[in-house]
């Protein structure tokens, strides 16, 4: 190798140089020497290399108290997070020679080396948190006991309830089921007022926060049981947000308001529900406040022809909604500014009524579906197989026309008939609506029901009863015929109290001729019943209550007990003529009229005929003729049914709950906010109950509903350009 000095040349061709040759070898000689001591070297170096690998490295003192701190973890779920903090906390790493080979020094003089200082400021917080969760934890628990507890402390904490307050409200809350099943309202109000009374004997409410004592105060057990209820609710922060039943998605308020009006019968079928829910849909629209839509039924030509006076038909609803508005514009003197909308319908000649075919609902677009008005509710769900109507709008009223226990009862096994019907109707009242209007107390009493009369006069009876009196007193003679009736001829509708009355009476009227007008299915009973007693009755065809061949009668008589509130009785007194009807509650709105004249028995009856013969009626005032218009109505209408407070505020402001509007300035605790409210559950299964029924084809038939009436038919759907009918 030339870095040692070797000569590789053959050794005989050195040897041959002489001299030269002494010379070569001690050079040679020299070489040697220097790379034995070389390789010593060499050796040396790698004896002491291996010496230094074999040998064992001493663990780093840090490294060993992590390993002791993970052993004594080790049989244990979780990491001891203390045991590894202290590992750190020593302070300086350990020392040694050998840690100074690797570089150990350096930590050794860095006690705060960041990463380390780092990782020990995080154990010590886990540390410090899995500390504080298990205090917490157990203090949760020691609440918990303490909450069911039945003695309550004497502390600022709202006391639990206790088991006679439970079943209270419990028994409070059970009313709509009670109702449903004929238990009177007062037995479960006594039980509750009992339960309440028990608890305040035993403890006072004087535990209660001092902010509360306000909401106490009232006598009234039933309340202050809502308040205590509502009180530990909200003391543990529970916050009730929706029924069972329903699924909560509305229709969202817009600027403006939307109200639908949907009713049992349209013109020119000259009914109740099917003039005044016109009358009621060209006032509210004329406010231009809301949007307002009329629903009416569409018959197929062939129950046209049942239905409708005159054999009139029409060909599309389009012909018909021009039919009506003519005839609705004719009489308010305006320009009528809603929609008209159909849905399809059936004509059912037993109950001579007509019967939604399918989900009425469905005819109302959703972002339509703001407020309801159902004119006859009961008539329009006893067969409603489809949407609930609180759950699709925010606000859903009911006006009650007609008084059906009391045409059923007529019928044969009429007292059992009436018996389901009455339930069926307190179903559909509790169930479809959050307020019902009773247009007197004729008819049945329903759930969420008040008495209000919300219809009025056509206009064209107002401006008679106006020429009349001006007639009167320029002096001439306005009244030259004497007493007439006018009325759909059938016998509910008074004609058999008419005929007893003039039978039994009759040489005390006999100088009093009564005018009848009207047609129906029992005219020629009618008629015949009347001539074979010889009454002094002259029967004509009927005929428009405003026809000027009516206006010179003074006198109107209605003897009928089967109307909620006639409409023709109405329309008489507009005109300034004397009207003649029994002591009953669907007259109670006319008594204050000087010229409605009442009587309770049949010789009273003749009394008050020759009375009002014998002298003329007096004017109306101002004030009674507003009393009767239309724009009173509608105002009563409003007021009554809430309808002014749901438009002038919006969903975020009030809602449609039993609770009504909250007030941000109100003291008293809201109930709503926290408290489930199990009458809404009760009226949430009554309709899911139902709407089991309806939809079963044999159940419907069983109880009376028109054959295939649980959808539309093909004609429907041509003449009304629907989809076609599901199979």
């Amino acid at each position: 190798m030339a870095s040692y000095g070797v000569d590789t040349r053959p050794a005989a061709a050195a040897a041959g140089g002489g001299g030269a040759g002494a010379a070569g070898e001690g050079a040679l000689s020299f070489l040697s020497r220097g790379l034995r001591e070389d390789l010593r070297l060499i050796r040396a170096r790698a004896g002491e290399l291996e010496t230094f690998l074999t040998a064992p490295v001493p663990e780093p003192e840090l490294l060993a108290r992590l390993r002791r701190a993970y052993s004594s973890s080790a049989g244990t779920t979780r990491l001891d997070l203390s045991a590894i903090g202290k590992a750190f906390g020593t302070g300086v790493v350990g020392r040694g020679s050998r840690g100074a080979r690797w570089g150990w020094e350096e930590v050794q003089e860095a006690e705060e080396w960041e990463p380390i200082r780092m990782v020990k400021a995080r154990l010590r917080e886990m540390e410090r948190r899995r500390q504080w969760q298990a205090t917490d934890m157990l203090h949760k628990v020691k609440l918990s006991l303490k909450s069911m507890s039945f003695v309550p402390e004497a502390s600022e904490e709202v006391p639990p309830l206790d088991l006679g307050e439970l079943l209270a409200y419990f028994l409070k809350q059970s009313g709509p089921l009670f109702d449903q099943l004929g238990i009177k309202r007062d037995v479960c109000d006594k039980l509750v007022e009992s339960l309440c009374s028990k608890r305040k004997d035993h403890l006072a409410y004087n535990s209660f926060p001092t902010s509360e004592p306000s909401a106490f105060s009232n006598d009234n057990a039933g309340d202050e049981l809502d308040l205590r209820i509502a009180s530990v609710l909200q003391s543990t922060g529970h916050n009730y947000e929706g029924g069972f039943w329903n699924d909560g998605h509305k229709y969202e308020t817009a600027d403006k308001r939307h109200v639908a009006i949907v009713t049992t019968a349209s013109l020119p079928w000259m009914t109740g529900t099917a003039v005044n829910p016109l009358f009621r849909a060209a006032y509210l629209a004329k406010s231009s406040k809301q949007d307002v839509t009329l629903v009416v039924p569409w018959l197929c030509k062939s129950d046209q022809e049942l239905v409708y006076p005159n054999s009139m038909t029409f060909s599309s609803p389009q012909e018909q909604e021009a039919y009506m508005r003519s005839w609705l514009e004719e009489r308010v003197g305006f320009k009528t500014d809603f929609k008209i909308s159909f849905y399809p319908g059936k004509f059912q000649k037993e109950r001579r009524s007509i019967i939604p075919a399918g989900d009425t609902s469905q005819f109302i677009p959703s972002k339509e579906a703001d407020i309801a008005i159902l004119e006859e509710p009961e008539h329009l769900n006893w067969y409603h197989h489809g949407k609930r109507w609180t759950d699709k709008f925010n606000h859903v009223v009911g006006v009650v026309h007609t008084n059906y226990l009391e045409y059923i009862k007529r019928e044969k096994n009429g007292a059992i008939q009436a018996f389901f019907v009455k339930h069926i109707n307190n179903l559909v009242a509790r169930a479809y609506c959050h307020k019902v209007l009773r247009l007197s107390g004729a008819t049945q009493d329903l759930p969420k029901s008040m008495i209000c009369n919300v219809h009025g006069v056509n206009p064209k009876f107002l401006e008679v009863g106006e020429r009349i009196a001006a007639e009167r007193e320029s002096g001439q003679h306005s009244f030259s015929k004497g007493a007439y009736f006018l009325g759909k001829m059938v016998w509910a509708k008074g004609y058999r109290e008419l005929i007893d009355l003039y039978a039994k009476h009759k040489s005390d009227l006999e100088g009093i001729k009564l005018d009848i007008y009207g047609n129906g299915e029992d005219s020629h009973e009618v008629q015949s019943a009347a001539m074979k007693l010889n009454l002094n009755l002259n029967f004509h065809k009927g005929r428009d209550h405003a026809d000027d061949s009516l206006h010179g009668y003074k006198v109107f008589i209605n003897p009928s007990i089967s109307d909620v509130l006639c409409t023709a009785t109405a329309e008489a007194l507009a005109m300034g003529k004397f009207v003649i009807c029994a002591d009953h509650p669907s007259n109670d709105f006319f008594r204050s009229f000087p010229n409605c004249l009442t009587y309770k028995t049949s010789e009273d009856f003749v009394a008050k005929v020759k009375e009002a013969m014998a002298r003329d009626p007096q004017p109306l005032t101002p004030e009674q003729r507003y009393n009767l218009s239309w724009e009173a109505a509608t105002q009563r209408f409003m007021e009554h049914s809430e309808l002014d407070k749901v438009l002038s505020s919006s969903n975020r402001d009030c809602t449609t709950s039993t609770s009504g509007c909250g007030k941000s300035g109100d003291n008293k605790m809201e109930k709503s906010a926290s408290l489930p409210n199990m009458s809404d559950m009760v009226d949430g299964g009554l309709a899911f109950a139902h709407y089991c029924f309806t939809g079963n084809e044999l159940l419907r038939l069983s109880t009376g509903a028109i054959p295939g009436t649980l959808n539309y038919n093909k004609q429907h759907s041509l003449d009304l350009h629907l989809l076609p009918p599901q199979q």
